[in-house]
């Protein structure tokens, strides 16, 4: 079925949920006009409905295969790669210094969902040059900026990333790939690396790779990592592709889903590489990436879900069963009409988390306001763990309001769910973003949350007026969640906190959400009051059982051994 860009809804929680006015009274993004902003919604949307939609079965069915070490990819999508460089969709957020748009972030969330929801597999590349972009302008020296940002802003060239090693996957620092010095200012690379997404392909000029090595002098663990861009083709001295370099893709991966994005173990062999900031610092500058990063996975599992939600709503509104009242289609039917309500509610409630992120980011940007900088770290994690639940949840219901005919492949709703599973796993495991929000993000004694939680109750406050019992809902559920943050602030033993690490997550997912579905509820009309509605009284009430685990500690759970969860 045809994928229509829910660009309403983002044209309303920018004007009336996340603050993006915020950002455009700012001198940084004055540009960003409604006249703009609207512009750019409607131009990427018909690129993904027009272009980018019809390519997302071709590339199910007709997956990237390596061929004498060349990588061919899915037909059609060299031409949908071509529409997403040439639209400048790639450096919507780079420094115009550098040939980007200099765009806030907010905007490029939404065309990214976007991309997403049309073609996940081909929407991972741009993503991950997008993120190496960002890298590259924190990090790099001035050379090396100088000759790959405005090509890898244009598209003619693409990034990656390279952490994952065999022995070395959320343990990072137990990579053993290395990098000495050829004495002329390059290094020479030698190592394997797993897992890279888009290691190769047929239509950009050059890939680079940014990888993580070790130098003779690093110390073990991370604190002795370095980052290296190690490029396909060695520029020459004008800049343009020269020398093939010494690495090569060795196999691609059979994967669940996302056939038309190859993914490949890589092989480098004294490839010639350049360092990315300074020595043994390697971490720091990957983590620009990363969280770049982060946001967009988040984002993917939106999208994916958006598709998903569409497929499904379509399939029930054409398929009779049963003795439905009304149409006499099985959307008629409570329990259906349950999984669409909330697979729609949980949507937008992701997507408001996903840009109220991508507003920190953006204000933290032009202000440098440290409060915006911690609450752009603090809801990363969140927004890219939620997202890419909701990408998996709404995939899996979407196979359910099928039926039998989800579980077959020619209807399309398994796409959705195996292409959106690994979601959960790259760019750090829901599991991992959990841990790093109650530990990392909880080092200030809980500052941001708190900050956070009393806007949320602020808002509630307000609403009292027009929404009584919604309002109150949300302002005891932002109760509940202080007091579990500092219980968890609280707690010295780590074990503790990370024992309730997803959960907690989970909760604060959900508050937020209801956060964002009442001021929704507040600004719009009868319709977003129901979705409201349904997910205040519904869907909401999870964070208290969740929390209820969060604050059971560890000791029961690792009181069972190893022993007895094998026996």
């Amino acid at each position: 079925m045809p994928y229509r860009a829910p660009v309403s809804d983002f044209r309303f929680l920018l004007d009336h949920v996340v603050g993006f006015c915020d950002v455009a009274a700012t001198d940084r993004f004055a540009e960003a006009t409604p006249d703009m902003v609207d512009a750019i919604l409607t131009e990427a949307a018909k690129m993904c409905e027009e272009v980018l939609a019809p390519l997302n079965r071709s590339g199910d069915l007709h997956p990237a295969r390596l061929e004498n070490g060349v990588v061919r990819t899915a037909p059609g999508f060299a031409d949908g790669y071509r529409a997403i460089a040439q639209g400048g969709w790639i450096g919507m957020s780079a420094s115009p210094a550098v040939g980007g748009l200099g765009l806030p972030m907010a905007l490029t969330t939404a065309v990214n969902e976007m991309m997403s929801g049309a073609c996940l597999a081909l929407q991972l590349n741009p993503l991950m040059t997008q993120g190496q972009i960002e890298a590259l302008e924190h990090h790099a020296s001035d050379a090396i900026k100088e000759i790959y940002l405005p090509r890898l802003i244009s598209g003619d060239w693409c990034g990656t990333m390279n952490l994952t090693e065999p022995q070395a996957g959320s343990d990072v620092g137990a990579l053993r790939s290395k990098a000495e010095p050829n004495g002329d200012g390059s290094y020479a690379v030698t190592g394997q690396k797993i897992y890279i997404s888009w290691a190769d392909n047929d239509f950009t000029e050059n890939v680079c790779h940014l990888v993580l090595a070790r130098l003779p002098d690093g110390v073990p663990g991370t604190k002795g990592i370095s980052l290296f861009m190690v490029p396909k083709f060695i520029p020459d001295s004008d800049g343009n592709p020269g020398e093939k370099n010494d690495l090569r893709v060795v196999s691609l991966e059979h994967k669940m889903g996302l056939h038309g994005s190859p993914t490949a173990v890589m092989e480098y062999s004294g490839a010639t590489g350049w360092l990315i900031g300074p020595e043994h610092g390697g971490m720091a500058a990957m983590f620009t990436m990363m969280n770049n990063a982060r946001l967009g996975v988040g984002v993917q599992g939106i999208g994916a879900a958006e598709g998903a939600l569409q497929h499904a709503l379509a399939y029930a509104q054409d398929r009779r069963q049963g003795k439905a009242p009304g149409t006499g289609m099985i959307i008629e039917h409570a329990d259906v009409r349950r999984m669409l309500a909330t697979m729609k509610a949980d949507v937008y409630a992701a997507r408001a988390i996903a840009l109220m992120n991508a507003v920190a980011i953006d204000m933290a940007a032009a202000t440098g306001d440290t409060g915006w900088q911690a609450r752009a770290a603090l809801l990363t994690p969140i927004g890219k763990a939620f997202g890419t639940d909701v990408g998996i949840d709404v995939a899996n219901t979407g196979v359910q309001v099928h039926g039998g005919m989800g579980f077959i492949e020619e209807t399309g709703a398994a796409q959705y769910a195996r292409d959106v599973r690994v979601t959960a796993i790259y760019e750090g495991t829901n599991g991992i973003q959990a841990m790093d929000l109650v530990a990392r993000k909880l080092m200030d004694g809980g500052e941001a949350a708190f900050r956070m939680l009393e806007e949320i109750q602020q808002g509630a406050e307000a609403a009292k007026a027009t929404h009584p019992a919604l309002a109150d809902a949300i302002w005891q559920a932002a109760e509940t969640l202080r007091e579990a943050t500092e219980w968890l602030v609280a707690q010295t033993d780590l074990t503790n906190r990370f024992a309730g690490a997803v959960p907690y997550l989970r909760a604060f997912a959900r508050v937020l959400g209801g956060h964002a579905h009442l001021k929704s509820a507040m600004a719009g009309g009868p319709a977003r009051v129901k979705l409201a509605t349904f997910y205040i009284k519904r869907l909401l009430p999870e964070h208290a059982g969740l929390l209820a685990h969060v604050r059971e500690g560890a000791d029961d759970l690792m009181a069972i051994t190893a022993a007895e969860l094998a026996a």
